[in-house]
This record gives C-alpha cells, sequence and structure tokens, in this order.
C-alpha cells in the first residue's frame, strides 16, 4: 500500500469523525437547552471525570493518554457551546461609562514633566494631577477614594512590561478604564553651564536606564536608579554635583535644565502604555479591550483548556502576562488581554466560564486605547 492510499484511508475515517463529532455537538446543545430551560448548571458534578475514566477504561494502553486528551477537547468544546447558548444577553444599561470630563480628582507619580502627566493630558486635557510618591500610593489614593482616577506605566515597547505595576494590579481592586500610548523621547539633561564630559552619574527611573542602555555603556556613565524621570530631573536641578538625568525634553525645560544629548534612548519609536483606573468597571460602545487576571489549576493540560475556551468563542487573546505569586512556592498568575466587549453575549459566556473554572479570577476592565 503506498503513501497516497493510505492518506486516502486518513480523509475516509476523518470524514467519519467529522460526521461524528457534528452529531455530537447538536446533542450536547439539545443538552445545554434543557439545562437552560430547567435552570441547571453547564458543570454537573463529576459527569466529565466519569466520561474520562470510560473513555480511557476503553482505550489501547498506548493511546489512553491522547485518548482523554481528544475527549477532554470535545467537551471543553461542547461545555463553550452551551456556555453562549445558555447566557441571558447583556444589558449596556448594567455598565457605567468612562466620561474624562467629569473627572475631577486624578492621581499621578511622580511631579511635573513626568511621562504620566503626559498621558493625563491626554486623556484628561488640562485637568490638574495630584502627583505621588509612589506607584503604590497612586493605587491607595484611588482605593481610598482620595483621588478618582490614577494613571500609571504598564509598558514599554523597547523592555516590555513594568513588573511593579503589575505586581500592584494583584494586591489592589480597581478597574482600567482607558489606555493611553504616549511615545518615549528621553534625553540627557543636566542643570545649565554642566558639561556632557563633566558628567559621571545618570539618575532615571530603572526603566529609563534600560530603555538608553547603549548611550549609557558607551558614554561609560554610572546608572543611578531614581524613583521617577521627573523627579531624577527635581533632584539634577537641586545637586551641588555635575550629574545629570534622563527625562523627556519638556520635563528637562520644566525644570530649568540644558539638554546635553537628544533621542539617546536604544530604540525609535518608543512607546509606553499608560492605564487609567478607577474603583468603577465601565464599558462604552467603543470599549475593545478586555483585561483579566486569574490562576489556573494545577492539573495536567489546564493551560491548553483555558485556549480552547477563546478558541470556541472565536476570541482573538492579544497578551499573556504571566508573574510569579509572592510567597508561593513558583506558582504563577496570568494576565490576559483579549478583543471584546462585555457587550457581547459570546464574552459574557466566557468571562462567567472563567469565573467558574479557574483557581481564580478577576475582570481588570474593558475599555479602549488612546494613541
Amino acid at each position: 500500500m503506498d503513501l497516497s492510499e493510505l492518506r486516502g484511508q486518513i480523509d475516509r475515517i476523518d470524514a467519519e469523525i467529522l460526521e461524528l463529532f457534528v452529531k455530537r455537538m447538536e446533542v450536547c446543545r439539545q443538552v445545554g437547552e434543557f439545562k437552560r430551560v430547567n435552570k441547571i448548571p453547564v458543570m454537573q458534578g463529576n459527569r466529565e471525570q466519569e466520561v474520562i475514566e470510560r473513555i480511557v477504561g476503553n482505550s489501547p494502553n498506548e493511546y489512553k493518554d491522547v485518548s482523554a486528551l481528544f475527549f477532554q477537547n470535545i467537551m471543553d468544546i461542547s461545555k463553550s457551546l452551551q456556555n453562549i447558548d445558555m447566557v441571558e444577553p447583556p444589558c449596556a444599561d448594567d455598565y457605567k461609562r468612562f466620561v474624562p470630563e467629569n473627572a475631577e480628582k486624578i492621581a499621578c507619580q511622580g511631579t511635573d514633566g513626568a511621562y504620566s502627566e503626559t498621558a493625563c493630558k491626554k486623556l484628561f486635557g488640562n485637568k490638574p494631577a495630584k502627583f505621588y510618591h509612589s506607584f503604590e500610593d497612586v493605587f491607595s489614593a484611588v482605593e481610598s477614594g482620595e483621588a478618582d482616577f490614577g494613571i500609571l506605566p504598564l509598558e514599554n515597547s523597547t523592555i516590555g512590561s513594568i513588573s511593579e505595576t503589575y505586581e500592584l494590579m494583584a494586591k489592589h481592586d480597581f478597574y482600567v478604564n482607558s489606555l493611553i500610548r504616549v511615545e518615549i523621547t528621553h534625553c540627557l539633561a543636566a542643570k545649565k553651564g554642566t558639561s556632557l564630559s563633566d558628567v559621571k552619574k545618570v539618575y532615571s527611573k530603572g526603566e529609563a536606564l534600560s530603555q538608553c542602555s547603549k548611550f549609557l555603556s558607551d558614554g561609560g556613565f554610572e546608572r543611578c536608579e531614581y524613583a521617577n524621570t521627573a523627579l531624577s530631573a527635581e533632584l539634577v536641578q537641586n545637586s551641588s554635583e555635575p550629574v545629570a538625568c534622563i527625562c523627556s525634553e519638556s520635563c528637562a525645560e520644566v525644570h530649568g535644565l540644558d539638554i546635553l544629548s537628544r533621542k539617546i534612548a536604544d530604540a525609535y519609536p518608543n512607546y509606553t502604555r499608560f492605564i487609567c483606573f478607577s474603583k468603577n468597571l465601565t464599558v462604552g460602545s467603543d470599549s475593545d479591550i478586555i483585561s483579566i487576571l486569574l490562576t489556573l489549576p494545577h492539573v495536567k493540560g489546564s493551560l491548553n483548556r483555558l485556549l480552547t475556551k477563546f478558541s470556541v468563542n472565536g476570541i482573538n487573546i492579544t497578551k499573556i502576562e504571566s508573574k510569579s505569586i509572592a510567597g508561593s512556592n513558583f506558582e504563577f498568575m496570568f494576565f490576559l488581554d483579549f478583543v471584546g466587549s462585555c457587550l457581547d453575549s459570546k464574552v459574557k459566556a466566557l468571562l462567567e466560564d472563567l469565573d467558574r473554572e479557574m483557581g481564580s479570577f478577576r475582570l481588570l476592565g474593558n475599555f479602549s486605547e488612546v494613541e
């Protein structure tokens, strides 16, 4: 028997499998309709485990594991379809809308001239922001009601995610209301009259130092990490030594510094995304990004099963970020962004499914990006 004949056999078997698969899905949806009418949850006791044990028991030894995987995938697809059929259609009136014009108290980290201030102005116009010393202070201000909205950097196109922000997102209760993209144009700045040849130390936020690593290495500068690019500019302004900082050109101007070198980042264009967050979940007609935080059950294939849920619902995941859980034995939480709106029935079905089946689950927001 040659290869073409073997492939012909596979094609005929695949046709039989497809026919049986369609029949099974149709029966599963009938089961889902019965559950909907009789208000029975999709997941029922140990039914899933019983099916897997029966399949494994009837499988040849060499195919036991893959047979379990095959039927597990089929059941996951079935449950996702049932969830879609059973979910109540979402209502726009159930959600508040994000209205930047109504903002009164806005919290940023740093001081005048910080990139977070640029993000604030991009979203809120000329509404004044109150500056806080640390990222956690901004979260605490929002949580306590001292501020209506907070703005913090989330990720940079050169160095990736801002770990501190992600760690605080896991600790605090909030919702993301908007994502703001700001172009980062780092420069090297120092007090007026300072010569570049006199500068030995350069101060800035750790991420800014990383983004300009080649410039700093080539110049032989000592890297001095500080709380914020704008606070670094303030430090340099008040220093009696010939030190410099990495900040934006507008920040250098605000603090009366000379620009010794422009566009010093390793790569251009260089963007940072900032999150605007509050205590309120807001969903608008243009909200097309959903952010969630979850932990997975400690069972084999749990990540694959998670991704199957998105595939069945036709939902595109745009980002997966994993972070270790502090105090755990190398356990991880996952931040996911995907395209969608809470006003979509498939999205609502997916979110309810994740809330039931994940180790832990939080909806972090449904928002759009301001570029």
